[in-house]
């Protein structure tokens, strides 16, 4: 099984900024619909294999699910859908919320 290296919420949001990261969603449509990173792009790991992600010229994937049990279980299936680099946000959206970064919260 391929591992993908983990990631620290705040380097994430760092490297969000400055435009370097492309942050993927691998939680269910209604899950994301609850609440979700900023800008983070959704791909269920339900549809993954329809997927096509392309990333722009020296940007890194980061997957996420809500405590990174998903994301670290299908490592190797996630890191074959992207060309280049892939990490996973460590613990997840509960990480970065743990560490005060911004969320979006549904109606």
């Amino acid at each position: 099984m391929s591992t993908l290296t983990k990631i620290k919420a705040a380097d994430v949001a760092a490297g969000l900024k400055a435009g370097r990261l492309h942050l993927i969603d691998i939680r269910e449509p209604d899950e994301h619909t609850r609440e979700h990173i900023p800008g983070a792009v959704l791909l269920p790991l339900s549809r993954l294999e329809e997927a096509d992600v392309k990333l722009e010229a020296g940007r890194t994937a980061v997957f996420h699910c809500k405590s990174g049990m998903r994301t670290e279980m299908n490592c190797e299936r996630l890191a074959a859908r992207v060309a280049g680099d892939a990490l996973i946000l460590e613990g997840g959206l509960e990480a970065w919320k743990q560490a005060g970064l911004p969320v979006a919260k549904g109606a």
